[in-house]
C-alpha cells in the first residue's frame, strides 16, 4: 500500500525522544579508560613520528638529498596535524555533539 506525501513528512518529522545519558549500560568507566589509552598511544606515537620525520628534514638538508629533505617536512606536518586532532578530538566531538542537538 503506496503511503502518502503528509504521512512521509510525519514520518521525517517523527521525534523518537533519544538522547545520551551516562549509566545506562555496564562498562562505561571501562570503555572511557580504553578511549583515554588510545589517545595517548596515539600521542606518544605522533612524538615519535615527528622526531624521526625532524631527523630526516636534517639529514636531507645538511646531506644534499632533496627528496627526503621534503619526505621530513610532511612528515612534520602530519605529525603535527595528527597530534592536533588528537588533542581536539574530544573538544571537536562536543563541539558537533551541541551542534547536533540545536537541530529541530
Amino acid at each position: 500500500m503506496p503511503i502518502s506525501l503528509a504521512d512521509r513528512v510525519l514520518y521525517l518529522a517523527y521525534d523518537p525522544g533519544i538522547t545520551p545519558k551516562e549509566g545506562g549500560l555496564p562498562g562505561l568507566e571501562v570503555l572511557k579508560k580504553v578511549v583515554n589509552s588510545i589517545n595517548m598511544f596515539g600521542l606518544i606515537a605522533v612524538v615519535g613520528a615527528l622526531a624521526v620525520s625532524l631527523g630526516v628534514w636534517a639529514w636531507g638538508h645538511h646531506s644534499g638529498g632533496h627528496q627526503a629533505e621534503a619526505n621530513g617536512k610532511k612528515g612534520a606536518v602530519v605529525a603535527a596535524g595528527a597530534a592536533l586532532g588528537l588533542g581536539a578530538a574530544n573538544g571537536i566531538v562536543v563541539f558537533f555533539s551541541t551542534l547536533g542537538t540545536q537541530v529541530n
